[in-house]
């Protein structure tokens, strides 16, 4: 039984996705909204049946099980720490909180509580990239040694993410799912090195990066987050024996190009239209949520702690590079 934490438009994208599966295995119970207009109006539109005004009404109701949050960035960490003290299970859209140590915090409370937590990195569900890592492991390419990745759209208009309060960022809005494919290819090993370059607006914003990173055995990485100008929004995977294309949109993707040829993916489709490209491939998170609940498990296997715990520490290293504010010294937890 979910709780839906905002009424916007990444929130209306999941809603429309859990509308789409099983009614017996998925069920909206409450919208919260911190315009009781906007939350009402979204409640008629998904035909969920409680709307309230605040957050702490909606983590206070005995009916949700399970809270999505999809509120500004800013809120993620105090949004979750409210739903984990009424013992409310948390999927929280990317990033999971701006600092290093709030995502730390939340990590330790949800193994504490015993409670589940899951960053809402949705790529890392989708089969498309769970079928590509099983090829990778039986030795598609032979010894993977260089991956790349673009992510760009055009997006200086959009307040949300480009203006610090509100959580404003390139490497938080889509940088992260550039590195969250690279930690997935590379199996979970932390870089030996990083250097990050980038452009930040007056207020200390990054809008556009390009990082470099180095792994044991001669591995490399690269990518670039650019909110300034459309990139390829494609990955390069390469090996020794051949190269893989994931193509555009990467992060949901419905076709990649291997040396056996092309892999198409179909998007599910879901009852009302979604507002990013490919959304319906949501679905695939909202069914990993669901299958943890019911084995007990408080984090996934796709997306686990450490995951999380990784690429946070690896944003935070870039972001004091790039003189990014959004920072604490990074420190690993063993």
């Amino acid at each position: 039984k979910w709780g839906i934490v905002s009424a916007g438009k990444i929130s209306h994208d999941f809603v429309a996705c859990l509308r789409s599966l099983s009614s017996e295995e998925h069920q909206i119970v409450a919208v919260a909204g911190k315009n009781f207009g906007t939350a009402k109006a979204f409640a008629l539109l998904h035909g969920i049946p409680k709307v309230y005004g605040s957050y702490e009404e909606l983590a206070q109701d005995g009916d949700v099980e399970i809270a999505y949050v999809g509120c500004l960035n800013p809120d993620h960490y105090k949004t979750s720490k409210l739903l984990f003290d009424h013992g409310k299970h948390v999927l929280c859209e990317k990033p999971l909180t701006t600092h290093l140590k709030h995502t730390q915090d939340l990590l330790r409370t949800s193994q504490e509580k015993k409670l589940f937590l899951m960053e809402a990195i949705w790529s890392l569900c989708n089969p498309a990239y769970l079928n590509l890592k099983a090829q990778l492991d039986k030795g598609l390419l032979g010894q993977v040694s260089y991956i790349n990745v673009t992510f760009g759209h055009a997006s200086m208009s959009q307040d949300r993410v480009i203006k610090k309060h509100l959580g404003g960022s390139a490497m938080l809005d889509i940088g992260i799912y550039c590195l969250a494919l690279i930690d997935f290819l590379y199996g979970g090993d932390l870089p030996e090195k990083v250097q990050a370059v980038g452009t930040l607006t007056d207020e200390g914003v990054d809008i556009g990066t390009a990082v470099s990173m180095k792994f044991s055995n001669g591995r490399l990485a690269t990518f670039t987050a650019s909110l300034v100008m459309d990139l390829p929004n494609a990955a390069e995977i390469v090996g020794t024996t051949g190269t893989v294309r994931i193509e555009e949109p990467f992060w949901s993707p419905t076709r990649i190009e291997t040396p056996c040829g092309p892999r198409d993916y179909v998007v599910p489709k879901t009852v009302v239209p979604c507002n990013y490209k490919n959304s319906g491939s949501l679905c695939y998170e909202a069914n990993e949520v669901r299958r943890c609940l019911l084995g007990g498990s408080i984090e996934s296997a796709h997306v686990t702690h450490k995951t999380t715990e990784r690429i946070a520490f690896l944003t935070c290293e870039i972001f004091k590079q790039l003189g990014v504010s959004y920072v604490h010294e990074p420190v690993w937890l063993q």
